[in-house]
């Protein structure tokens, strides 16, 4: 029988909160050496300071080092090779340079505002979903993961009926109380699904992203770069927006003021998800980093070859960032927070992100004014051993 790994540090949570060791940890060493779910020794970096200077410095501080969940073990190196092609969480500048440009033409904030009008129209289609199924229902399965998949689906022409397979092979790749065995094969399933769609679309480009990029850079990029590419945006582009929606409702219904205000006030609705964002970090880390040479950080010397991991739930909460950072105020608005990461790596969906939220927690709000749990709050299920952090289930009526 497989025994269940130790859960890290930086992915301890106490619902919401991260666990107070994760604060001290912070507070007063700042680096701490610990042994990772691979077993491999690591340090953790958990100041807000420190976590952007490693962020904000490819040099040093490295994406293509060895990373267990991106490049499993029992490969070959043309076998992994194939599986990293495309995965710009795992390239260093210039390589990554060269695929994001490709990219950020798409994910800017003016591209993204034409988007808007069908955000809208899938949120309220979802919001009838929520309505016809009748209370109490899953928040989660019909309105969380929903918006997000259509959204990303259609963006980059991606089946929105193959979403039950993506989600379920998704789950298990990101699910890191599951062997390293099974989560290689969830990886290597998502990118035999997207070759397929990669293959189509190389005879015959539609007017997505996909579509795009075979237009515009088609010479430029490989088959097994373009399955990376898309394998990777399907993934995010559904799973950590669908956590901020699932749990951040959850936040809203526990601080009622703060839910009235969302709902009120449109002026408060940016500031609100930006909190909401610090606030919850639901990614606990991102990609590790290796370092390049000898550093010191928070007074700590590391040697070169060094694993980094980033504790982003205790650097949004640090006094450094925000006064009184455990307080959850949505009219503060929480600029500078490390939520979508910092410097080269920066989400590059960010704005999508921040657009879909936008649209959809006040709408949701605004349709049901009356949204309550439908089971006391102790029941409720969170995801504890997902690299992205959120609920199972959110049971609401209203």
């Amino acid at each position: 029988m497989t025994e269940t790994p130790v859960m890290p540090l930086h992915m301890r949570r106490d619902r919401f909160d991260p666990v107070e060791e994760l604060a001290r940890a912070r507070d007063r060493e700042g680096v701490t050496r610990f042994t990772t779910i691979f077993g491999t020794t690591a340090y953790l970096v958990s100041r807000y300071e420190d976590v952007r200077e490693v962020l904000s410095d490819a040099t040093r501080f490295s994406n293509a080092g060895p990373q267990p969940l991106l490049r499993p073990g029992n490969m070959t190196e043309e076998e992994l090779a194939r599986l990293q092609a495309g995965q710009m969480l795992a390239y260093d500048p210039p390589e990554h340079t060269r695929l994001r440009r490709m990219l950020t033409p798409e994910f800017t904030v003016r591209r993204m505002r034409r988007l808007e009008p069908r955000i809208v129209e899938i949120v309220d289609a979802a919001l009838d979903d929520l309505e016809r199924a009748g209370k109490p229902a899953d928040l989660v399965s019909l309105f969380a993961l929903p918006v997000p998949s259509l959204v990303i689906c259609e963006l980059l022409g991606v089946p929105y009926s193959d979403r039950e397979e993506f989600q379920r092979r998704t789950g298990r790749l990101l699910d890191v109380s599951l062997p390293l065995e099974q989560r290689t094969a969830a990886q290597l399933e998502n990118r035999a699904y997207m070759s397929v769609l990669v293959e189509r679309a190389r005879v015959e480009p539609g007017e997505d992203m996909l579509g795009m990029l075979i237009r515009e850079h088609g010479d430029d990029l490989t088959d097994p770069e373009l399955t990376g590419i898309a394998s990777l945006l399907l993934l995010a582009g559904h799973e950590t927006t669908a956590n901020m929606l699932g749990l951040g409702t959850l936040a809203l219904l526990r601080h009622p003021d703060q839910l009235a205000l969302v709902r009120d006030d449109p002026a408060q609705v940016e500031p609100a998800v930006e909190e909401l964002l610090r606030w919850l970090s639901i990614v606990h880390s991102g990609v590790p980093r290796t370092t390049t040479t000898e550093v010191e950080i928070a007074g700590h010397t590391i040697p070169e070859g060094a694993q980094l991991v980033l504790a982003l739930p205790a650097a949004n909460r640090d006094p450094a960032l925000v006064d009184d950072p455990e307080r959850f105020d949505v009219r503060r608005g929480a600029p500078g927070h490390v939520a979508f990461g910092h410097g080269v790596h920066h989400c590059l969906g960010a704005p999508l992100a921040r657009m879909e939220m936008r649209i959809a927690f006040p709408a949701l709000l605004r349709r049901f004014p009356d949204l309550a749990l439908a089971v006391p709050y102790e029941e409720i299920e969170f995801r504890a051993f997902h690299v992205v952090y959120g609920l199972h289930r959110l049971p609401v009526t209203w």
